[in-house]
């Protein structure tokens, strides 16, 4: 099953939420190399930092024979658990100084 997850991509310069689809790539290819040259014609590029940790996960699940597709849903859910717990404290912390 496709996953659907938004990255900042670059706009020469701009960043800009561009949705990305994430399915079982054919073997050898990257998962996010269509979607690559589809915004390369738009003049837009995929960061770097995302297309190695996309490449990352490929191997990982390869290695350890895991669907792709779930150990990316794994990932993403980890990481907004992450951006959650880092917001709470954040306001967690504003609230305690106002004391």
């Amino acid at each position: 099953m496709v996953k659907k997850f938004t990255a900042n991509c670059d706009f020469g310069g701009q960043r800009s939420p561009v949705d990305l689809y994430v399915g079982s790539p054919a073997l050898g290819s990257h998962p996010l190399g269509f979607q690559s040259k589809w915004l390369a014609s738009k003049r837009g590029t995929i960061p770097p930092e995302i297309m190695t940790s996309f490449g990352k996960l490929v191997e990982i699940a390869e290695r350890n024979r895991v669907p792709f597709e779930d150990l990316c849903e794994y990932v993403i859910d980890e990481l907004r658990a992450n951006n959650a717990i880092v917001s709470d404290t954040k306001k967690a912390t504003e609230i305690s100084r106002k004391d």
